[in-house]
Protein backbone atom coordinates (compact mmCIF):
# COMPACT_ATOMS: atom_id res chain seq x y z
CA UNK A 1 0.00 0.00 0.00
CA UNK A 2 1.32 3.42 -0.92
CA UNK A 3 -1.48 5.78 0.01
CA UNK A 4 -0.62 8.28 2.79
CA UNK A 5 -3.93 7.33 4.42
CA UNK A 6 -3.79 3.57 4.00
CA UNK A 7 -5.82 1.66 6.58
CA UNK A 8 -6.43 -1.95 7.54
CA UNK A 9 -9.58 -2.90 9.46
CA UNK A 10 -9.79 -6.35 11.00
CA UNK A 11 -13.40 -7.51 11.11
CA UNK A 12 -14.24 -4.71 8.72
CA UNK A 13 -17.38 -6.45 7.43
CA UNK A 14 -18.71 -7.20 10.90
CA UNK A 15 -20.32 -4.89 13.47
CA UNK A 16 -18.14 -2.05 14.79
CA UNK A 17 -15.58 -2.79 12.08
CA UNK A 18 -18.13 -2.18 9.33
CA UNK A 19 -18.99 1.23 10.78
CA UNK A 20 -15.29 2.11 10.89
CA UNK A 21 -14.82 0.92 7.30
CA UNK A 22 -17.79 3.01 6.16
CA UNK A 23 -16.23 6.18 7.56
CA UNK A 24 -12.85 5.45 6.02
CA UNK A 25 -14.39 4.79 2.59
CA UNK A 26 -16.44 7.99 2.79
CA UNK A 27 -13.34 10.08 3.40
CA UNK A 28 -11.46 8.42 0.55
CA UNK A 29 -8.99 6.29 2.48
CA UNK A 30 -7.43 3.23 0.94
CA UNK A 31 -8.88 0.35 2.94
CA UNK A 32 -7.96 -3.29 3.31
CA UNK A 33 -10.43 -5.38 5.29
CA UNK A 34 -9.09 -8.48 7.00
CA UNK A 35 -11.84 -10.97 7.72
CA UNK A 36 -12.51 -14.58 8.54
CA UNK A 37 -15.48 -14.40 6.16
CA UNK A 38 -14.15 -13.15 2.81
CA UNK A 39 -17.34 -14.29 1.07
CA UNK A 40 -19.62 -12.24 3.33
CA UNK A 41 -21.74 -9.62 1.48
CA UNK A 42 -19.60 -6.56 0.80
CA UNK A 43 -21.56 -3.27 0.83
CA UNK A 44 -18.43 -1.33 -0.21
CA UNK A 45 -17.84 -3.23 -3.49
CA UNK A 46 -14.56 -2.26 -5.17
CA UNK A 47 -13.90 0.61 -2.73
CA UNK A 48 -12.12 -1.82 -0.40
CA UNK A 49 -9.77 -4.76 -0.77
CA UNK A 50 -10.68 -7.92 1.14
CA UNK A 51 -8.07 -10.36 2.41
CA UNK A 52 -8.67 -13.38 4.65
CA UNK A 53 -7.04 -13.68 8.04
CA UNK A 54 -3.81 -15.63 7.73
CA UNK A 55 -2.89 -16.04 11.38
CA UNK A 56 -0.89 -19.17 10.57
CA UNK A 57 1.64 -17.04 8.67
CA UNK A 58 3.14 -13.94 10.31
CA UNK A 59 5.06 -13.40 7.08
CA UNK A 60 1.82 -13.10 5.11
CA UNK A 61 0.26 -10.93 7.80
CA UNK A 62 3.27 -8.65 7.62
CA UNK A 63 2.99 -8.36 3.82
CA UNK A 64 -0.71 -7.48 4.13
CA UNK A 65 0.13 -4.70 6.60
CA UNK A 66 3.02 -3.16 4.65
CA UNK A 67 2.55 0.60 4.20
CA UNK A 68 -0.35 0.79 6.65
CA UNK A 69 -0.97 4.15 8.24
CA UNK A 70 -3.54 2.90 10.77
CA UNK A 71 -4.56 -0.60 11.83
CA UNK A 72 -8.05 -0.70 13.32
CA UNK A 73 -8.31 -3.97 15.21
CA UNK A 74 -11.80 -5.24 16.04
CA UNK A 75 -10.90 -8.94 15.78
CA UNK A 76 -12.21 -11.03 18.69
CA UNK A 77 -14.57 -13.90 19.49
CA UNK A 78 -17.73 -13.85 21.58
CA UNK A 79 -17.46 -17.37 22.97
CA UNK A 80 -15.57 -20.65 22.56
CA UNK A 81 -16.95 -22.81 19.76
CA UNK A 82 -15.26 -25.72 18.03
CA UNK A 83 -11.67 -24.74 17.26
CA UNK A 84 -12.50 -21.09 18.00
CA UNK A 85 -11.56 -20.03 21.53
CA UNK A 86 -10.58 -17.02 23.60
CA UNK A 87 -7.09 -18.50 24.03
CA UNK A 88 -6.74 -18.88 20.26
CA UNK A 89 -7.97 -15.33 19.70
CA UNK A 90 -5.33 -14.00 22.11
CA UNK A 91 -2.67 -16.04 20.30
CA UNK A 92 -3.83 -14.79 16.89
CA UNK A 93 -3.86 -11.18 18.08
CA UNK A 94 -0.29 -11.57 19.31
CA UNK A 95 0.73 -12.64 15.81
CA UNK A 96 -1.13 -9.68 14.34
CA UNK A 97 0.68 -7.27 16.69
CA UNK A 98 4.09 -8.72 15.85
CA UNK A 99 3.31 -8.49 12.14
CA UNK A 100 2.20 -4.88 12.57
CA UNK A 101 5.50 -4.06 14.26
CA UNK A 102 7.50 -5.68 11.46
CA UNK A 103 5.42 -3.88 8.82
CA UNK A 104 6.00 -0.49 10.44
CA UNK A 105 2.33 0.27 11.12
CA UNK A 106 2.19 3.90 12.23
CA UNK A 107 -0.82 3.65 14.55
CA UNK A 108 -2.91 0.91 16.18
CA UNK A 109 -6.49 1.61 17.21
CA UNK A 110 -7.64 -1.39 19.22
CA UNK A 111 -11.21 -2.16 20.31
CA UNK A 112 -11.19 -3.72 23.78
CA UNK A 113 -13.97 -3.84 26.40
CA UNK A 114 -14.87 -1.86 29.50
CA UNK A 115 -13.23 -3.06 32.72
CA UNK A 116 -10.92 -5.78 31.36
CA UNK A 117 -8.98 -7.62 34.05
CA UNK A 118 -6.57 -10.55 34.10
CA UNK A 119 -8.22 -11.61 37.38
CA UNK A 120 -11.79 -11.43 36.05
CA UNK A 121 -13.84 -14.63 36.42
CA UNK A 122 -14.87 -14.30 32.77
CA UNK A 123 -12.50 -15.42 29.98
CA UNK A 124 -13.82 -12.73 27.63
CA UNK A 125 -12.58 -9.99 29.97
CA UNK A 126 -9.37 -11.85 30.90
CA UNK A 127 -8.51 -12.28 27.22
CA UNK A 128 -9.10 -8.62 26.49
CA UNK A 129 -6.83 -7.68 29.42
CA UNK A 130 -4.08 -9.96 28.14
CA UNK A 131 -4.24 -8.34 24.70
CA UNK A 132 -4.03 -4.87 26.24
CA UNK A 133 -0.93 -6.03 28.12
CA UNK A 134 0.63 -7.21 24.84
CA UNK A 135 -0.15 -3.85 23.22
CA UNK A 136 1.50 -1.97 26.10
CA UNK A 137 4.59 -4.16 25.67
CA UNK A 138 4.73 -3.67 21.90
CA UNK A 139 6.49 -0.89 20.02
CA UNK A 140 3.29 0.20 18.29
CA UNK A 141 1.84 3.67 18.89
CA UNK A 142 -1.68 2.89 20.09
CA UNK A 143 -5.07 3.97 21.30
CA UNK A 144 -7.09 1.36 23.16
CA UNK A 145 -10.84 1.97 23.15
CA UNK A 146 -12.95 0.25 25.82
CA UNK A 147 -16.63 0.19 24.81
CA UNK A 148 -19.41 -0.69 27.22
CA UNK A 149 -22.60 -2.21 25.75
CA UNK A 150 -22.69 -1.12 22.11
CA UNK A 151 -26.09 -0.69 20.45
CA UNK A 152 -27.48 0.57 17.15
CA UNK A 153 -26.88 -0.43 13.56
CA UNK A 154 -28.25 -3.35 11.58
CA UNK A 155 -25.61 -5.83 12.76
CA UNK A 156 -26.11 -5.37 16.52
CA UNK A 157 -27.11 -8.59 18.26
CA UNK A 158 -27.78 -8.34 22.01
CA UNK A 159 -30.21 -5.41 22.21
CA UNK A 160 -31.89 -6.46 18.96
CA UNK A 161 -32.48 -9.99 20.21
CA UNK A 162 -33.83 -8.81 23.55
CA UNK A 163 -36.35 -6.76 21.58
CA UNK A 164 -37.12 -9.81 19.42
CA UNK A 165 -37.80 -11.93 22.49
CA UNK A 166 -40.08 -9.20 23.84
CA UNK A 167 -41.98 -9.06 20.55
CA UNK A 168 -42.59 -12.80 20.24
CA UNK A 169 -42.53 -14.40 23.70
CA UNK A 170 -45.29 -14.00 26.30
CA UNK A 171 -42.79 -14.06 29.19
CA UNK A 172 -39.38 -12.44 29.57
CA UNK A 173 -37.11 -13.55 32.42
CA UNK A 174 -35.37 -10.71 34.28
CA UNK A 175 -32.31 -12.20 36.02
CA UNK A 176 -32.13 -11.10 39.65
CA UNK A 177 -31.02 -8.97 41.35
CA UNK A 178 -32.78 -6.35 39.25
CA UNK A 179 -30.53 -3.46 40.32
CA UNK A 180 -27.43 -4.17 38.21
CA UNK A 181 -26.58 -1.42 35.78
CA UNK A 182 -25.14 -0.92 32.32
CA UNK A 183 -24.16 2.09 30.23
CA UNK A 184 -25.04 1.64 26.55
CA UNK A 185 -23.14 3.54 23.86
CA UNK A 186 -24.18 3.97 20.23
CA UNK A 187 -22.04 2.25 17.60
CA UNK A 188 -21.71 5.46 15.55
CA UNK A 189 -20.03 7.19 18.48
CA UNK A 190 -17.64 4.28 19.02
CA UNK A 191 -16.70 4.31 15.33
CA UNK A 192 -16.27 8.10 15.36
CA UNK A 193 -13.97 7.81 18.37
CA UNK A 194 -11.92 5.15 16.59
CA UNK A 195 -11.42 7.37 13.53
CA UNK A 196 -10.54 10.38 15.67
CA UNK A 197 -8.06 8.30 17.70
CA UNK A 198 -5.96 7.59 14.62
CA UNK A 199 -4.60 11.14 14.67
CA UNK A 200 -3.61 11.07 18.36
CA UNK A 201 0.17 10.80 18.57
CA UNK A 202 0.21 9.72 22.21
CA UNK A 203 -0.51 6.26 23.57
CA UNK A 204 -3.90 6.35 25.21
CA UNK A 205 -6.58 4.16 26.81
CA UNK A 206 -10.10 5.58 26.66
CA UNK A 207 -13.51 4.31 27.69
CA UNK A 208 -16.36 4.54 25.20
CA UNK A 209 -19.57 4.85 27.20
CA UNK A 210 -22.92 6.47 26.56
CA UNK A 211 -24.60 9.35 28.37
CA UNK A 212 -26.95 7.33 30.58
CA UNK A 213 -26.51 4.62 33.16
CA UNK A 214 -29.56 2.42 33.61
CA UNK A 215 -30.46 -0.86 35.18
CA UNK A 216 -30.86 -3.86 32.91
CA UNK A 217 -34.52 -3.94 33.94
CA UNK A 218 -34.97 -0.31 32.90
CA UNK A 219 -33.46 -1.07 29.50
CA UNK A 220 -35.76 -4.07 29.03
CA UNK A 221 -38.80 -2.01 30.05
CA UNK A 222 -37.78 0.72 27.61
CA UNK A 223 -37.47 -1.80 24.78
CA UNK A 224 -40.74 -3.42 25.81
CA UNK A 225 -42.56 -0.08 25.58
CA UNK A 226 -40.98 0.94 22.28
CA UNK A 227 -41.84 -2.30 20.49
CA UNK A 228 -45.36 -2.34 22.02
CA UNK A 229 -44.73 -5.67 23.70
CA UNK A 230 -47.15 -7.28 26.13
CA UNK A 231 -44.55 -9.73 27.38
CA UNK A 232 -44.74 -10.34 31.13
CA UNK A 233 -41.46 -9.45 32.88
CA UNK A 234 -40.72 -12.09 35.52
CA UNK A 235 -37.87 -11.70 38.07
CA UNK A 236 -35.87 -14.93 37.82
CA UNK A 237 -32.78 -16.32 39.58
CA UNK A 238 -29.81 -16.32 37.17
CA UNK A 239 -29.63 -20.13 37.08
CA UNK A 240 -33.27 -20.38 36.02
CA UNK A 241 -32.78 -17.57 33.49
CA UNK A 242 -29.92 -19.53 31.91
CA UNK A 243 -32.11 -22.65 31.80
CA UNK A 244 -34.83 -20.74 29.98
CA UNK A 245 -32.25 -19.26 27.62
CA UNK A 246 -31.09 -22.80 26.86
CA UNK A 247 -34.63 -23.61 25.70
CA UNK A 248 -34.65 -20.51 23.49
CA UNK A 249 -31.22 -21.56 22.20
CA UNK A 250 -32.69 -24.83 20.96
CA UNK A 251 -35.59 -23.02 19.30
CA UNK A 252 -33.45 -20.48 17.42
CA UNK A 253 -30.37 -22.72 17.08
CA UNK A 254 -28.14 -19.95 18.35
CA UNK A 255 -26.32 -18.71 21.46
CA UNK A 256 -28.61 -16.02 22.88
CA UNK A 257 -26.65 -15.09 26.00
CA UNK A 258 -23.75 -16.93 27.60
CA UNK A 259 -23.25 -17.61 31.30
CA UNK A 260 -20.22 -15.29 31.28
CA UNK A 261 -22.15 -12.50 29.54
CA UNK A 262 -24.88 -12.70 32.15
CA UNK A 263 -22.26 -12.74 34.89
CA UNK A 264 -20.55 -9.66 33.45
CA UNK A 265 -23.88 -7.85 33.32
CA UNK A 266 -24.65 -8.67 36.95
CA UNK A 267 -21.10 -7.65 37.94
CA UNK A 268 -21.69 -4.25 36.26
CA UNK A 269 -18.66 -4.58 34.02
CA UNK A 270 -20.51 -2.68 31.29
CA UNK A 271 -20.43 0.56 33.29
CA UNK A 272 -17.53 2.99 32.90
CA UNK A 273 -15.80 4.90 35.68
CA UNK A 274 -14.83 7.63 33.19
CA UNK A 275 -16.88 10.57 31.84
CA UNK A 276 -19.09 9.44 28.93
CA UNK A 277 -18.02 10.16 25.36
CA UNK A 278 -21.46 9.47 23.88
CA UNK A 279 -24.45 11.76 23.50
CA UNK A 280 -26.96 9.45 21.84
CA UNK A 281 -29.36 7.94 24.37
CA UNK A 282 -31.06 4.64 23.79
CA UNK A 283 -34.42 6.38 24.09
CA UNK A 284 -33.58 8.80 21.28
CA UNK A 285 -32.30 5.98 19.08
CA UNK A 286 -35.40 3.89 19.69
CA UNK A 287 -37.63 6.78 18.64
CA UNK A 288 -36.18 6.28 15.15
CA UNK A 289 -35.52 2.53 15.23
CA UNK A 290 -38.54 1.19 17.13
CA UNK A 291 -40.14 -0.37 14.05
CA UNK A 292 -36.92 -2.16 13.08
CA UNK A 293 -35.32 -3.25 16.33
CA UNK A 294 -36.25 -6.82 17.12
CA UNK A 295 -38.26 -7.26 13.92
CA UNK A 296 -36.01 -10.19 13.01
CA UNK A 297 -33.69 -12.41 14.98
CA UNK A 298 -29.93 -11.81 14.51
CA UNK A 299 -28.12 -15.14 14.59
CA UNK A 300 -24.56 -15.22 15.88
CA UNK A 301 -24.07 -18.77 14.58
CA UNK A 302 -25.17 -17.93 11.04
CA UNK A 303 -23.08 -14.76 11.00
CA UNK A 304 -19.82 -16.25 12.24
CA UNK A 305 -19.97 -20.04 11.93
Amino acid sequence: MADRDACVVTGGLSYIGKHITKRLVERGSQVIVMTGHPNRPNPFSSKIQIVPYQFDSEEQLTRSLQGTTTLYNTYWVRFDYGNISFAKAVENTGRLLRAAEKAGVQKLVHLSVSNPSKSAPFPYFRGKARIEEMIHQSKLPYTIIRPTLVFGGEEEILVNNIAWLLRWFPIFALPTPRTYRLQPVHVDEVADLAIKSATNLHNKVVDAAGPEIMTFEAMVRLLRAKVSSHSLLVPTPPALALFLLAIVKMLVRDVVLTRDELGALVAELLVSKEPPIGRITMSDWLNKAETRVGSRYASEMIRHF
